[in-house]
Parts: C-alpha cells; structure tokens; sequence
C-alpha cells in the first residue's frame, strides 16, 4: 500500500464529510473513487460489508480522526467499517 501525506487525509475527510456524490461513490467503488483523488488502495483492504458513519461525524471528528491515523489509505478500511 502506498503512503499518503496529511494533506491526502485532509482532502479524503472532506470529501467524506461535504460531498455526498463522492460518499456515494466511495461507498460504491472505494478503489476508483480514491484514484480520482490521487490515493491508491490495495483492493483486499476493502470490506465486502460497507457502510460510512454520518458527515456530521467526519467533521466533528476529523482533528481526531487525523491523530489516529498516518495516512489516508490506512484510514479506508476504517472508515467503510462505519465505526465512530
């Protein structure tokens, strides 16, 4: 899996939080709609159950979600997971 800057999560949350057609794809397709974003992802790192917790929770955790995680990759599998 590649390494991704704090900026890729950056943008990765607020996509995640605002942009509901990018949710909507990422929820569909994690793999393409991170390629459109420059983010890579190893296909087995993708649940076959997915869900996403509520934009809400994206912003009101996302300096959390940042302290928790290196990279935006690693945060895919976490965020389909749909755990707070």
């Amino acid at each position: 899996m590649a390494m991704h800057s704090p900026q890729d999560l950056d943008l990765l949350l607020s996509k995640l939080s605002g942009d509901d057609k990018f949710r909507t794809s990422f929820l569909k397709d994690p793999q393409l709609a991170l390629g459109t974003l420059g983010i890579e992802l190893d296909a087995d790192r993708i649940p076959a159950l997915r869900s996403l917790p509520a934009k809400e929770v994206f912003i009101a955790s996302h300096h959390a979600i940042k302290g928790k995680l290196e990279n935006a990759a690693g945060a895919v599998p976490f965020f389909l997971s749909g755990r707070r």
